[in-house]
């Protein structure tokens, strides 16, 4: 509870401050947390977001990931008035890369070596962009 109460908070902070906008991801009929998504990264100045999502392992392959980035793309072009948004995949993670694609993104490009794994090896990564 005490995360869950964390998160809340400092989610109500970013929106209130227009710096980024969390959401967490459950089903329609029940309390089941399926992962989390949200808008990230934001550039006013263009103005552009990143998507960003992750779900539980158990709720992979069901559509909730591509929903999600349907319904952040959604609110950030129509609330936002964004001109740009991306997602930043991992090549490694075909999964993600299909969310992206499902979404209606496109491959920009391919940046090799510019970010570290989750075990801090270096890794590359592709850019999927969304204009308006």
């Amino acid at each position: 509870m005490e995360e869950t109460e964390s998160f809340c908070r400092k989610a109500a902070r970013d929106i209130a401050a227009r710096q980024e906008f969390p959401f967490l991801l459950r089903l329609r009929n029940g309390d089941v947390l399926v992962g989390a998504a949200g808008l990230v990264r934001g550039d006013w100045s263009v103005p552009k977001f990143e998507i960003g999502y992750w779900l539980r392992t158990k709720f992979i392959g069901h559509g909730y990931a591509t929903e999600a980035a349907k319904a952040l793309t959604r609110f950030a072009r129509r609330h936002l008035c964004v001109r740009r948004l991306e997602i930043r995949i991992d090549p490694r993670n075909a999964r993600s890369a299909a969310v992206a694609r499902r979404a209606g993104f496109i491959l920009e490009a391919a940046l090799c070596q510019d970010a570290r794994d989750n075990r801090g090896r270096l890794r590359d990564t592709q850019v999927f962009v969304k204009l308006f």
